[in-house]
């Protein structure tokens, strides 16, 4: 990305000390249910936004990488701990964790990958009962908890 590129996507990690922009649209976004992913995501799978290096830049700070294989490392904030990003060693892309844009409404799955290793219950995940965080918590709860997460923005 170059300096005079505006990035279209931005995201970062909780503690906000690792921050990217995107120029432009992902070439694809999938979801990865392999044990491998499972494990980095801490998650019953990962889901990823593939794009061109050439398209990506990280904007603040610089994540720590895990060698997680022969082929691939994957980035963290060694600050905070979020997984940012999945990437062949050497390759010319780079797959960024969707949970890290601020806006992951506008990254969205089209395909799955990993399915051998799929938990079961993850397709029902839409059928459960569901309530939103304040229903949780409760009003008077939530009024006490002081969030020390970035913001979604710069």
């Amino acid at each position: 990305m170059t300096d005079s590129s505006k990035p279209v996507l931005t995201g970062g990690c909780q503690c906000g000390a690792v921050r990217f922009g995107v120029t432009t649209a992902p070439n694809r976004v999938s979801i990865c249910h392999c044990r491998m992913c499972q494990k980095a995501a801490g998650a019953p799978f990962a889901s990823f936004a593939d794009i061109n290096k050439t398209d990506f830049a990280w904007t603040r700070g610089q994540p720590s990488f895990f060698r997680s294989s022969t082929i691939a490392e994957r980035g963290f904030c060694s600050a905070c701990g979020t997984p940012l990003s999945f990437g062949r060693i050497d390759g010319d892309r780079i797959e960024i964790m969707t949970g890290a844009f601020d806006r992951p409404d506008r990254v969205i799955p089209t395909r799955q990958f990993g399915t051998e290793s799929r938990l079961g219950w993850v397709v029902g995940i839409a059928n459960l009962p569901s309530q939103t965080t304040q229903q949780n918590y409760g009003p008077e709860k939530m009024a006490t908890i002081v969030s020390h997460q970035h913001p979604d923005h710069d």
